[in-house]
């Protein structure tokens, strides 16, 4: 089987550096990734722990599949407890650094404590050294990859590291692999910069080897069968993540200007069409074994040669800040990898400060020299991105989160987030499955716990009503336990708009030879979920944080297809609640703990 059979454990404040021997019972329970860097988060670490406290651990894990040749099987996790939200924080990414992980011989790395001064972790196979990062503090991501690639020397090594955001714990920073992936979501970068770890490097010389022989067989398949699929065989590889752009805008959920509207009138403008249109795309760039091929790499008429922007990206400098300015959302986008932050989050705190500054709750004098922070300023994008990195002037404040931020200037009611966590770009009244996902999602607001817009916007696996309620919790939960089997498994989550259940359970199966049946293999996503519910709740976390921001419960949408909705989530959150097997307090029974053997 592909697992390597093997934990990297290293305490940064003593210098220890162990070996482990993986549980193999505890992987066919968890599978990996996701699943069983929780469980192993849930055993060590108290949920009350200070996030950027040296008692919080950090954990890199990769899946069964990762490394393999199973379509997308680069995918690592970033598990820890997050500084942005106080959740259990689990950010996935993609590129090439996971896969390597696993050629070195390693299921995860656990580091534990923090250094004394600025350190990176060299792992070359079974040679684990924690080496002297202080040429390296201060530095890009970009530069940081550049120099720890050449120290290496074969100029195959994969770097993990993190930019001036997390030195300066950014709540929202990043940890970025192959300059442009990252794990992005939650402020995992400000965890790693708390223990002054500035980066992982890995060389691997080693291959994980599949329990069936078939497992090639069943690969081919499968990737035939995303290859053949509309959107992972035709939208993402042709236009990426910003397919979606103006198919959510003419859905009527597209948030504008801090979700004060759900329609963006300059959508064409900075659209995934127009980076084409507009001749700034130049080629594709696939992460690791992926025959969808989403990345995308830019040049733009200032000289600046990047990656992306994302769906979201673009969304969040874009809409949201109402800015139609490709060239400005490019390179805010740009420094978001550049220093490490996740774009999500910066933008759209960016866009709380627009609504603070114009409603005139934010005073002008708070600026200091920055330029002023009105919707639509291409300007205001890119200087407070770098702000926010550097800690510099009003950076300093927006670098705590927008919910952090409005509750500084009393209106929290302008953040725009669920248990700390911006949301991302769908407003929520026009999706109501995809609301629901929002407030019950175990790391705050986020779209990729259960992307509810499949079938509700998407029409896959079947096209729903977006503004019916029934049965659209038991789809949220179908939804949310399968990612958190692709998850585990090491695999990217757009490869479930062309595959299913039993796809999932034949790779996972001829890898490891574990014979889940597919009902199996969900239970063990529902166990999942269900532990990261159980550390939230010990983390003091209650059913008052299940909610939406009050702007998206009581204002109805102003115009466009939806107008008029508001997100039900009263009537949707106890049906929730029943379905998960939970009692009305969204506290787990005893009855469900002992059916998921958490109890």
């Amino acid at each position: 089987m592909s697992y390597a059979g093997k934990i990297l454990r290293v305490n940064l404040s003593t210098g220890e550096i162990k070996t482990e021997q993986l549980d193999m019972d505890l992987a066919k329970k968890f599978i990996g990734g996701r699943g069983l860097a929780s469980k192993i988060l849930m055993d060590e670490v108290d949920p009350k722990v200070d996030p950027l406290s040296p008692e919080n651990k950090i954990i890199y894990a990769t899946g069964p599949l990762s490394g393999t040749n199973a379509p997308t099987g680069g995918r690592y996790m970033v598990v820890t407890k997050g500084p942005l939200t106080g959740t259990i924080a689990s950010s996935n990414s993609g590129g090439y650094f996971g896969a390597e992980l696993k050629f070195a011989g390693w299921d995860m790395v656990i580091v534990e404590g923090k250094a004394e001064k600025p350190v990176y972790l060299s792992i070359h196979d079974d040679k684990v050294e924690i080496k002297d990062a202080s040429h390296l503090w201060g530095k890009t991501v970009f530069e940081v990859t550049d120099v720890l690639a050449d120290e290496f020397g074969d100029g195959k090594a994969r770097v993990a590291c993190i930019g001036q955001a997390g030195e300066n714990l950014v709540k929202f920073a990043a940890i970025m692999n192959d300059k442009h992936r990252a794990a992005g979501r939650t402020g995992v970068g400000a965890v790693m910069g708390s223990k002054n770890l500035k980066a992982i490097v890995v060389r691997g010389s080693g291959k994980p080897t599949p329990a069936n022989p078939e497992f090639t067989q069943v690969v081919r398949q499968k990737v035939e069968i995303i290859r053949q699929n509309g959107v992972t065989g035709q939208g993402l590889p042709a236009l990426g993540t910003k397919v979606l752009d103006n198919i959510i805008n003419q859905h009527g959920a597209y948030p504008t200007r801090n979700f004060q509207q759900t329609m963006f009138e300059w959508t064409h403008e900075i659209s995934g069409e127009a980076l084409v249109e507009k001749k700034y795309l130049t080629k594709n760039r696939p992460c690791f074994a992926c025959p969808i091929a989403c990345g995308r790499v830019i040049a733009l008429p200032n000289g600046i040669e990047s990656e992306g922007p994302e769906y979201e990206a673009g969304w969040a400098y874009g809409a949201n800040c109402g800015v139609n300015d490709l060239i400005a959302i490019c390179e805010a986008n740009d420094l978001c990898n550049k220093y490490g932050i996740d774009p999500i989050s910066a933008g759209a705190t960016i866009a709380c400060a627009m609504e603070l500054y114009e409603k005139g709750y934010l005073p002008k004098e708070d600026l200091e020299k920055g330029p002023e922070l009105r919707f639509g300023s291409s300007e205001a994008i890119v200087y407070y991105t770098k702000a926010i990195a550097l800690r510099e002037g009003l950076g300093a404040k927006l670098a705590e989160g927008s919910k952090r931020f409005a509750e500084m200037y009393g209106h929290p009611e302008f953040a725009m987030h669920v248990k700390g966590q911006e949301l991302p770009a769908y407003d929520p009244r026009g999706v109501q499955g995809h609301g629901l996902q929002y407030a019950t999602s175990n790391r705050g607001g986020c779209h990729v716990r259960g992307y509810m817009i499949s079938p509700e916007v998407l029409g896959v696996p079947q096209k729903l009503d977006p503004q019916q309620l029934e049965g659209k919790p038991e789809w949220v939960k179908l939804f949310q336990d399968l990612t958190a089997v692709i998850d585990s498994a090491g695999l990217c989550l757009f490869t479930s708009f062309a595959l299913n259940l039993d796809d999932y359970r034949d790779l996972i199966n001829a890898d490891t030879g574990f014979g889940y049946t597919s009902e199996e293999l969900l239970k063990a996503g529902e166990r999942i979920w269900n532990l990261e519910r159980l550390f939230n709740l010990k983390a003091g976390f209650t059913k008052a944080d299940d909610t939406l921001p009050k702007r998206l419960l009581e204002e109805p949408v102003p115009e466009g297809p939806q107008k008029g909705a508001v997100h039900q989530l009263h009537a949707l959150l106890p049906l929730y609640y029943k379905v998960r097997g939970w009692n009305e307090d969204g506290v787990p029974t005893q009855e469900k703990l002992v059916e998921l053997g958490l109890a």
